[in-house]
């Protein structure tokens, strides 16, 4: 059995985070859960994680460690999945930059929609099964 891929999640709702994490895990990830931190890049390198999940309330915040992730060449193919309630701007902002191996998931969401965007962006994504009435 291979291990679980570690996904950092940020999120700044602690309810939020809570209940996405354990989506995500009955999804076979292994997740650590964080709020917004100007640390990232270094809670990346702590966690090793393999993928990133940002969900700030405000996309600006998300837009800020987005930068801070890809500015730094140890991260800057790492694989990120942003949850944002303003999608079109978030876009407009992604192609802008020509971000790649990021996905874009508009609020309201589901655990489901972020594992799945997960699975796109890692190479050998965890098969967990779906519980019955999974996020």
């Amino acid at each position: 059995m291979t291990a679980a891929q570690r996904v950092l999640l940020v999120d700044d709702t602690p309810e939020i985070a809570e209940l996405l994490t354990f989506a995500l895990r009955d999804h076979g990830y292994d997740v650590v859960a964080t709020g917004y931190a100007v640390s990232i890049c270094q809670r990346l390198v702590e966690e090793r994680a393999d993928a990133l999940v940002l969900d700030c309330s405000a996309y600006d915040m998300s837009e800020s460690l987005f930068d801070m992730v890809r500015d730094d060449r140890a991260h800057a193919e790492l694989p990120v999945v942003i949850i944002s309630d303003t999608p079109e701007e978030a876009d407009a902002s992604l192609r802008a930059r020509q971000a790649d191996r990021v996905l874009l998931i508009p609020k309201p969401f589901t655990g489901a929609q972020v594992a799945r965007a997960l699975a796109q962006l890692l190479p050998a994504a965890p098969s967990g099964e779906r519980p019955a009435g999974g996020a």
